[in-house]
């Protein structure tokens, strides 16, 4: 293993700082140079690169006055349906801002209120939106957080995600959106999260990330566990053979195309293996990220995600080392 000081520094959780393209929509949407963002969104043909390309738009600072003067502009033609989506994921990020990732127990009644009023102007805003567009895979993207956070249930939610897989069969950050819907927590169970996970991993293209639903699914469940449960958990009957079969077919596929999902797909694999005692394989994804990771999952499993991460990435290039 490399001595500490030469290991890359990190975690890196800005995917901003990870890709200059989104440095330029940033600075873009904070000049309110609403023609270069939209240029630019409406130019990506991933359906996860415009996910992550809105939500950088969406999160900046001040970038509402840009949206509202783009909206008035547009009214009710075409055009109107970007500037209306982007509202309403500024109100979706606002919100749970606001709701913080606890548990509903310690979120207080305000927050709860204001959490919801958000919620519920971004859902009139993407009603309009995909009724301007029904194929606007962004709107129903959204709709699938909203409906989540306003508590409309399962059937409501899956009925949002067909819609969205009518167009865009192999939407990562959708199924990841339905997953966390049909877990416990958000009133599903662990067989339909399982199940869908399932349904995900036999209907993934070669090379795409569909699989890595299944990866997702089982962290999820492994984190509810606790003592020997938890441990056993990876031992479970064809857990570890799928963990393995997802990372084989997604990043590891000859025909795997980085696009902006690329980090939250290594990052994925690379707690899994570690969470299930393979720090060997999860060694290629750590290297594969250098200094950078998603938040997720290792802010859902620790309160100091950065001690966790680093952690896990020291034993897996440790144990790369040992065997090389």
């Amino acid at each position: 293993m490399p001595p500490a000081a030469s290991l890359p520094a990190g975690p890196v959780y800005d995917l901003v700082v990870a890709f200059p393209d989104l440095a330029h929509l940033r600075a873009a949407a904070r000049r309110r140079d609403w023609d270069t963002v939209s240029t630019t969104l409406t130019g990506l043909d991933d359906g996860d690169d415009l996910v992550i390309a809105a939500r950088t738009v969406a999160g900046t600072t001040g970038v509402t006055v840009m949206l509202d003067e783009a909206l008035a502009a547009a009214g009710d033609g075409p055009d109107g349906v970007l500037p209306r989506s982007l509202l309403a994921y500024h109100h979706i990020l606002t919100g749970w801002d606001i709701r913080s990732g606890y548990t509903a127990e310690h979120v207080s009644r305000s927050q709860f209120d204001r959490f919801h009023d958000h919620l519920r102007q971004a859902e009139r805003l993407l009603i309009e939106a995909v009724a301007l567009d029904p194929s606007h895979a962004l709107g129903w993207h959204l709709r699938l957080m909203t409906a989540r956070g306003l508590g409309l249930g399962q059937s409501e939610a899956r009925r949002r995600y067909d819609r969205l897989a009518t167009h865009r069969p192999h939407h990562f950050s959708a199924k990841s959106q339905l997953l966390q819907q049909l877990c416990p927590k958000w009133g599903g169970s662990w067989e339909a999260a399982h199940a869908f996970a399932d349904e995900c991993r036999r209907g993934a293209e070669p090379g795409g990330l569909g699989a890595l639903i299944t990866v997702e699914a089982h962290v999820e469940h492994w984190a509810t566990l606790g003592g020997a449960e938890q441990h056993t958990y990876w031992w479970r009957e064809g857990v570890r053979e799928s963990l393995s079969e997802a990372a084989e077919s997604s990043v590891l596929h000859p025909d795997f195309e980085r696009n902006l999902c690329w980090l939250t797909a290594h990052t994925d694999l690379a707690a899994a293996f570690s969470f299930s005692g393979q720090p060997e394989l999860a060694a290629p994804h750590f290297e594969a990220l250098g200094r950078f990771a998603a938040e997720y999952p290792w802010n859902s499993i620790s309160g100091q995600p950065d001690a966790l991460w680093r952690r896990h990435r020291d034993a897996a290039l440790a144990t790369a080392a040992r065997k090389a």
